[in-house]
């Protein structure tokens, strides 16, 4: 396959998987939002920071003002993280690779795209946020299904794979980084009614709710909520947005891509390091390093995973 054409699989999935990652990560800052003190300053600050465009944010804006907030992370196409702009992208890239594609793949990315325009042509209020980012999420649900329903497992295939769960692992690592790091208002709260409403929101905004109370259900373990929510999302390998999850998947993925091109990329060392790296852990051990430490460790092992895989399948070339 031409590295211009594993690149745009592998971008295609990426931006849609960030689409729908920002409004999973607004959801779980605006959840959060509303269990804090109303005189709160800048709370907005925090998501824009999680994204990682605080320098955009702040050349365009002086304040962290809701309705700023929400057209920047879902409207504004100068933003190259914005849900807008990651759709277009997108939809670009499955133009670029549309042979590569059958055609329920190619028309749900379309349809995903003039849906998502036509929803976020207008400033998004208040009243309406809700909808909308349910909208965004169905939108790439749909793309996924046609991906598992209509494509061959070959190396197209594995490109968009790759895409999806390296972007997915950086988002639930931002997540709870957001949570743990910056969103709880002060150490007075762990331990509360408070942490333990946020930690809840935490799993809504990965899906993942119902499943945790499944798993909890069959644990014997005397651990408090919030470190068993951690250990799911990070350490669970059954839990499709978990860290584990996603550093397997990406793994297997190089894994059949090397068997195919007979060849032992360095991406796929660098992924069977990541993957040792979240495995071999504990809860306990995550917490001895530092949860926020740990994270940031993760994400940026991930990016340059993501770099790499780049680098040796030459998507620019």
């Amino acid at each position: 396959m031409l590295g211009k054409t594993a690149g745009g699989l592998f971008w295609m999935f990426r931006y849609l998987e960030r689409a729908e990652n920002i409004a999973r990560l607004f959801e779980t800052g605006y959840r959060i939002s509303v269990t804090r003190s109303a005189s709160s300053v800048d709370e907005w600050s925090h998501i824009v920071t999680a994204v990682g465009s605080t320098e955009q944010y702040l050349e365009r804006h002086k304040s962290y003002d809701f309705d700023q907030v929400v057209d920047f992370l879902l409207r504004d196409r100068t933003h190259g993280s914005s849900v807008m702009s990651s759709i277009e992208a997108a939809r670009m890239n499955a133009r670029l690779v549309r042979t590569a594609l059958t055609r329920e793949v190619w028309e749900a990315v379309n349809e995903a795209w003039m849906t998502l325009k036509a929803v976020l042509q207008q400033p998004v209020n208040e009243a309406d946020l809700s909808d909308v980012l349910a909208t965004i999420r169905q939108q790439t649900s749909q793309v996924r299904g046609a991906l598992h329903g209509t494509m061959l497992r070959n190396d197209i295939y594995n490109f968009t794979r790759m895409g999806t769960f390296i972007e997915r692992c950086d988002n639930t690592a931002r997540i709870l980084d957001v949570k743990y790091y910056v969103l709880l208002p002060s150490l007075s709260y762990v331990g509360s009614s408070l942490d333990n409403v946020q930690w809840e929101a935490i799993l809504r905004s990965v899906s993942a709710e119902r499943a945790f109370r499944w798993v909890q259900a069959n644990e014997d373990e005397d651990v408090s909520m919030p470190m068993s929510i951690v250990k799911f999302l990070i350490l669970d390998s059954r839990m499709p947005r978990s860290l584990c999850h996603c550093a397997e998947k990406t793994m297997r993925n190089l894994v059949y891509l090397s068997n195919s091109y007979e060849t032992n990329p360095k991406s796929l060392d660098l992924s069977r390091e990541l993957h040792t790296f979240t495995r071999e852990q504990t809860i306990d051990s995550i917490f001895d390093i530092g949860l926020h430490e740990f994270l940031e460790s993760f994400i940026h092992k991930a990016g340059a995973l993501g770099a790499q895989i780049e680098k040796d399948f030459r998507f620019y070339d």
